[in-house]
């Protein structure tokens, strides 16, 4: 697992690096999607798929792959204009997670990265250098 997480996190350093993060769709599972392809490429036949099966961590039950379209299609929509709807929006991204592995590496660090920067911490976390916020994210 190391390996993977290693390799996924010089992918998520060259996205931001080469300016690819700017062509990824914001708010959007669309955009979560490419994200993930991205980071996971050939590292797991995962890559980029939303999850087909239920997954836990530790006690915690994430949201149940029978309504994760729906649950999904509702995150979405929710409103990304204030710190606290960004928030908002993260936690239940959080609890839907979407992908097998990498939710935390990615809905952090890159989905968000864009909404935040219109934010007094999103300057200060858009200025910060690639590794610093990829190790914040874990």
């Amino acid at each position: 697992m190391r390996d993977i997480d290693e390799q996924s996190r010089q992918k998520a350093c060259d996205l931001f690096d080469s300016g690819a993060i700017n062509r990824v769709e914001v708010g959007t599972v669309k955009g979560l999607q490419q994200i993930h392809k991205h980071l996971f490429d050939g590292l797991g036949d995962f890559a980029g798929e939303i999850r087909h099966m239920n997954i836990a961590k530790g006690n915690f039950r994430f949201a149940s792959s029978l309504y994760l379209p729906e649950i999904l299609a509702k995150i979405e929509q929710m409103p990304e204009t204030t710190y606290d709807e960004i928030i908002a929006k993260y936690v239940e991204m959080n609890i839907a997670h979407p992908f097998m592995e990498g939710n935390g590496r990615i809905w952090l660090d890159l989905m968000l990265k864009k909404t935040w920067a219109s934010a007094s911490i999103g300057k200060r976390w858009a200025g910060a250098h690639t590794s610093a916020r990829w190790s914040a994210a874990r």
